[in-house]
């Protein structure tokens, strides 16, 4: 699970627990200036998630890490797809990052009136 936080001008995601073991990332961050919003959407595990780079995918358990798909990279860490947020960004090493937290409508919120009031 990640915990999503704004800091300053700051999008924050921190991998809990074993996750940056199989995320193999413990923090990320991006100006909000970069992030173009975010949706909760529990269907996002069902699409195709390219190659892996390095991370870790076990169908049905967990998808974690980095993969690349259409030419764009994305970053996964979720276990379960009914508490999945998507974070769409620009002009950074991610296009999107999709992570589970544990309220994906408190964190939607969050990020997306950050970046509105940015």
């Amino acid at each position: 699970m990640a915990k999503v936080s704004i800091d300053g001008g700051s999008l924050i995601v921190e991998m809990e627990g074993l996750d940056k073991l199989w995320a193999l990332k413990s923090r990320l961050t991006f100006p909000l200036g970069h992030v173009r919003g975010a949706t909760a959407d529990p269907g996002i595990i069902k699409e195709r998630k390219g190659f892996r780079s390095p991370g870790a995918h076990i169908p049905g358990l967990i998808t974690a890490g980095s993969y690349r798909v259409h030419g764009e990279r994305i970053f996964w860490d979720v276990r379960d797809a009914g508490k999945a947020v998507v974070i769409e960004l620009a002009d950074e090493q991610y296009a999107r990052l999709v992570v589970q937290v544990s309220d994906p409508r408190a964190t939607v919120a969050l990020i997306e009136s950050a970046v509105t009031a940015n």
